[in-house]
């Protein structure tokens, strides 16, 4: 016989990992015993060697459905006298730093939803069914090791059925920490808006619920991470009631729909596209609408050709769709730009105005985490908003052997779509959306979630690393921490945007990065957001950007799209010129308001070299009327226009973005691509206005994804990423990732981390980890 231990990392604890080692163990008749700790799992294995390297490479590669291996370390053991005769599974141990890599919360797998749907069994219509391969994880636990004393369920004690399946190796449920059944778990509550209980029996509250959507009602119900605000996504009165109280009156709804067979009704769908929307996370998924459905009134998503479905994840969810038996709006129990609710109470203190009743249960959330948004671009996932199903993500790294800096960092985002990153060794750590820090509630909801990962990780970080942009909230919030004695590190945005790919990636040497989003405080002190950089974890060098253009009224600039058409103009005509040129977009706004206007932009030492604020520009031109209600709406009109081109490929006469070179790299010429732009209107009379307009559409963004491809070629030895929030432009992210493939280029995948600013805290951290100075590389 040999004795070997086996310290296991990764995501192993809350995924019926002891009962698999149990059970495998038991099968090849091993002794010994597994425990989990802080650390991971711990395995002490005796028996004959071929079987302990069968063990290995058994568990290797067969891992329970929901677990990840990050490693496995083994070590011999010394052979005691009188060696065990089993294999058991031992108590958890505990300890003050803990390392354990937490699972996100999971969807309802089919055995338990196979439980929920036999009225033999006693999970019968039970909304809280689950087990160790699914259920919750994240927004239940307070502390690790992850034991049911550590969570929400502490408080509810096991019927002797539930006992029994939780104490026996062999069962599913065995150490299920949330697991309950109707005779000892938690139930629901549907309460008015009074706070009155109108009903606290689980099944009828979910009867008179289906009910009152049927009737038009908007409800709060709570699910996994929070409280979602829904109604009849069939009923055009109940979703323009839903926006009115909301104050929500033209961003897209997400869609919770019964099936796979729903969606393709409501939606078109690649196989990729329809296995996201079935994944075991199941997020929301954006889809092109299908066209002339009846199914889905226009409100949900007016004016777009997307629409955001997904399925349900919980049983809660499935019973109440199986009642209803048509889609359901279901958005974020919040008011606009604040973040998820997570209890009662703030539904009926803040949304009793919002919603007819609350449909609630007695099983806190201890950490709220919202709905994932992902779309498929490029040929890969593309996360939009990281949530529940993959948040925390944690990703592993090579850091021990290449970090130049001593101790761990925490990393604490932007202004917008915040989220915190952390190391602990080489392990990285990115938050679930907090969203954007514009409120008293959203920074709030920042300390939570910082609060829940010190809880969870005992974390006292060497040093804090933050936007560059002072007046950010996550910014002011690094700087008065760093006074009391933490290092502070602020990092470039756009740096810290391809560093977040990078640190997906695992990668510390140079690539050629592509930025493009709305803004960032550059080095100059002006607005960037057209970059193209030469990015190592400890600097970078501009290479390339788009040729700046003066802009007015602040915070208007993201708002009024015909704001930065006129900075571009002002540039390039005077004003009888843009005058003659009768752009609707600028006439109505009256002479004399141009006039002052393009006063104003010219003496403005507010500059912009964005690229976001490039596609508000050609939106406006091409007829979006604005104002901007949503972050993304001018890009996603211009997306919509853009489909409808019969020239899917551009045309003769296709648009260029021309660049041009410079005393410090190159420069892209967006002034150039408008003049064109209009150019093409002025003299377009061979095909009607609305075709003319789709036309250039699809070409202002090939000319684009063309500009890129040049840049690229002039850098052909460097890795590619691409990052900011315009690569949310499927067409855009489509014909750049296609052109670099067909060039041979290595292009680095965005993995699980947003390509908007809910990656950039990784960025940060990535920077923070290399010894970053905060300077550019010359």
């Amino acid at each position: 016989m040999k004795a070997i231990s086996l310290h296991v990392g990764g995501i192993v604890q809350g995924v019926g990992f002891r009962p698999h080692v149990y059970r495998l163990a038991r099968e090849l008749a091993l002794r010994g015993h597994v425990l989990n700790d802080a650390s991971g799992v711990h395995i002490d294995l005796y028996g004959e060697p071929t079987q302990l390297a069968r063990f290995i490479e058994q568990l290797r590669h067969c891992p329970p459905p929901l677990a990840r291996i990050d490693f496995i370390h083994e070590s011999p053991l010394p052979m005691p006298p009188w060696p065990p005769q089993d294999f058991e599974i031992r108590s958890s141990q505990a300890d003050d730093k803990a390392t354990v890599l937490m699972s996100a919360d999971k969807s309802s797998c089919e055995a338990c939803l196979a439980e929920i749907r036999d009225p033999e069994d006693r999970h019968f219509d039970y909304p809280f069914t689950n087990c160790t391969h699914c259920g919750p994880r994240y927004s239940l636990i307070r502390a690790l090791p992850y034991d049911r004393v550590n969570t929400s369920m502490a408080a509810f004690a096991m019927c002797p059925e539930c006992e029994g399946e939780y104490r026996d190796p062999m069962d599913r449920r065995y150490h299920a920490q949330p697991v309950s059944c109707p005779h000892c778990g938690p139930h629901l509550s549907l309460l008015s808006v009074s706070g009155e209980v109108l009903c606290d029996d689980s099944s009828r509250a979910m009867d008179l619920t289906a009910d009152m959507l049927a009737s038009g009602n908007i409800l709060a119900i709570k699910g996994l991470g929070g409280f979602h605000l829904v109604c009849d996504a069939r009923n055009a009165d109940a979703v323009a009631l839903l926006r009115q109280r909301k104050h929500r009156p033209a961003k897209p709804l997400a869609v919770m729909v019964p099936d796979l067979d729903c969606a393709k009704q409501l939606a078109i769908g690649s196989q990729e596209e329809w296995q996201l929307l079935c994944s075991r996370e199941k997020p929301i998924v954006l889809l092109h609408k299908q066209p002339q459905q009846s199914l889905v009134c226009e409100a949900v998503a007016p004016g777009i050709d997307r629409l955001g479905l997904f399925l349900p994840y919980t049983p809660l969810h499935q019973l109440l769709l199986a009642r209803c038996g048509f889609p359901l709006v279901a958005t974020s129990a919040n008011q606009s730009g604040d973040p998820i609710i997570t209890d009662s109470e703030q539904v009926l203190a803040r949304l009793a105005k919002v919603v007819d009743a609350v449909l609630d249960h007695n099983r806190p959330i201890v950490n709220g985490c919202d709905d994932s948004v992902v779309q498929w671009a490029g040929g890969q996932m593309q996360v939009i908003r990281l949530a529940r199903g993959y948040a925390p993500l944690c990703l592993e790294s090579r850091l021990d052997s290449q970090r130049e800096t001593d101790g761990d960092w925490l990393a604490v985002g932007p202004q917008q779509k915040n989220t915190l990153a952390l190391n602990l060794g080489s392990h990285l750590f990115l938050s679930p959306h907090i969203g954007d820090l514009f409120s008293v509630e959203a920074e709030a909801y920042f300390e939570r979630t910082l609060a829940t990962f010190q809880r969870l990780y005992s974390i006292a970080p060497a040093g804090i690393a933050c936007d560059r942009h002072p007046d950010y909230s996550s910014s002011r919030w690094a700087h008065a921490r760093a006074q009391a004695g933490q290092g502070l590190l602020p990092v470039q945005h756009h740096h810290a945007h391809v560093l977040a790919t990078m640190a997906a990636n695992d990668i510390s040497s140079p690539v050629l990065g592509f930025c493009f989003d709305g803004s960032g405080l550059g080095d100059d002190g002006e607005i960037w957001g057209g970059e193209v950089l030469l990015c190592r974890p400890s600097g970078y060098r501009r290479l390339a950007h788009v040729r700046s253009f003066a802009v007015t009224g602040g915070d208007k600039v993201a708002t009024e799209p015909w704001r930065v058409l006129l900075g571009l103009l002002a540039d390039e005509l005077v004003d009888d010129s843009i005058h003659t040129l009768k752009l609707p977009a600028l006439e109505r706004l009256g002479e004399l308001q141009r006039a002052n206007l393009l006063r104003l932009t010219r003496s403005s030492r507010l500059k912009c070299s964005s690229m976001g604020r490039l596609f508000d520009a050609a939106a406006a031109l091409l007829g979006f009327e604005g104002p901007i209600l949503f972050e993304g709406q001018a890009g996603l009109y211009l997306e919509a226009l853009a489909a409808k081109s019969q020239h899917k490929n551009g045309s003769s006469n296709s648009l260029r973005l021309a660049i041009t070179p410079d005393d410090k790299g190159f420069v892209l010429d967006g002034h150039g691509l408008i003049l064109a732009m209009i150019d093409a209107l002025r003299a377009g009379t061979d095909v009607s206005a609305d075709r003319l307009k789709a036309d250039l559409a699809r070409q202002f963004i090939l000319a684009l994804s063309r500009a890129v491809l040049e840049l690229a070629d002039h850098y052909p030895d460097l890795p590619v990423v691409l990052s900011g929030g315009v690569f949310q432009n499927r067409t855009l992210a489509d014909a750049c990732v296609a052109g670099l493939q067909q060039r041979g280029r290595t292009l680095l995948p965005w993995g699980q981390v947003p390509v908007n600013d809910g990656g950039i805290a990784l960025g940060q951290l990535w920077a923070a980890l290399h010894g970053n100075k905060g300077e550019s590389l010359t």
